[in-house]
């Protein structure tokens, strides 16, 4: 009797589970149509409870099945039509480039600025450096010194998702590269689902919060409901964080908390294009490994620098 009970409760807890998943799934279409119908709810920033909406649903369930929805209406398409997933495959990838190959840059800026400040401190023997027309920037060397580490972060957050596209990414292949193509599609598939999707919507949710409580007091929180967040938005105001390690240092360390929430969006759209190629190239065959794939090149004898970059 008591096995009995304990099955028709497990059973009636899964579909509790599978309708509030489904009927999630069936809101989150009209979340979306409403957000987009009524912007101002939490886009007018000089309303403080459209900044706390913001922040609330940028965390939310709801915005995670508006995402996980969406990410499953264009596999509808994709697998009714092979042509307009191939599409989102190069959209996708092709943004991951242009954002890498462009904050690839920060790497150069590093060095140059690094030279700078030896040069500056060595040389010179100046404690600040000031440049600009007209109004001066001028800051402290150890501002500059420690700025560093922001170029550094760009190059890790920014540039992650256009080493993926790249194959730049160390890989340790004990399995995958023993089985046939089709096979290493699967596990592809696998991969970004079960993997590289649940770790970037666990960073986002922890990376969320963790920005707005370095941007607005009174500090948010995953806990907090959307009617305590409104109430709370009576006492809201900016307080960005700009307090450095040293007294003269860099004062703008909220910007590495935005770049963490970038990188988890990057990762997430990463995996969707992986995904949506590996789909493809699993149903379209070995002929189209590497299909619409834009690597860079260093030219002619690449083979030659094969390891080296």
């Amino acid at each position: 009797m008591e096995e009995e009970v304990a099955t028709t409760g497990g059973f009636a807890i899964l579909l509790d589970g599978v309708l509030w998943f489904l009927s999630n799934i069936a809101l989150s279409f009209y979340n979306f149509f409403y957000a987009l119908a009524h912007p101002s709810l939490w886009l007018d920033w000089s309303d403080k409870q459209a900044i706390m909406r913001f922040v609330y649903y940028g965390g939310s369930v709801e915005f995670f099945f508006v995402v996980f929805t969406a990410f499953l209406v264009m596999l509808g398409i994709g697998v009714w039509r092979g042509n307009i997933m191939w599409g989102y495959v190069r959209v996708l990838e092709g943004f991951a480039n242009t954002v890498g190959r462009f904050f690839a840059w920060a790497g150069l800026l590093m060095v140059v600025q690094q030279i700078i400040i030896v040069f500056m401190q060595r040389i010179f023997t100046r404690p600040d450096i000031s440049f600009g027309f007209g109004i001066p920037l001028q800051f402290d060397i150890s501002w500059f010194a420690e700025e560093l580490k922001l170029y550094n972060a760009m190059v890790v957050c920014l540039c992650m998702a256009y080493t993926f596209v790249q194959g730049g990414h160390v890989r340790v292949d004990l399995v995958y590269s023993s089985v046939r193509f089709r096979t290493k599609k699967v596990i592809d598939m696998f991969g970004a689902l079960f993997f590289m999707m649940p770790v970037a919507v666990i960073i986002w949710l922890y990376g969320w919060f963790f920005m707005w409580r370095h941007l607005i007091v009174p500090n948010p929180s995953a806990s907090d409901t959307l009617d305590r967040l409104l109430n709370k938005s009576r006492a809201l105001r900016w307080n960005v964080e700009t307090i450095g390690f040293s007294p003269n240092g860099f004062n703008g360390y909220f910007l590495f908390k935005v770049l963490l929430c970038m990188f988890t969006a990057m990762v997430f759209l990463q995996a969707m294009a992986m995904f949506f190629r590996s789909f493809q190239e699993w149903r379209e065959g070995e002929e189209s490994a590497g299909k619409y794939l834009d690597k860079d090149s260093l030219g002619d004898g690449e083979e030659a620098y094969e390891g080296t970059h």
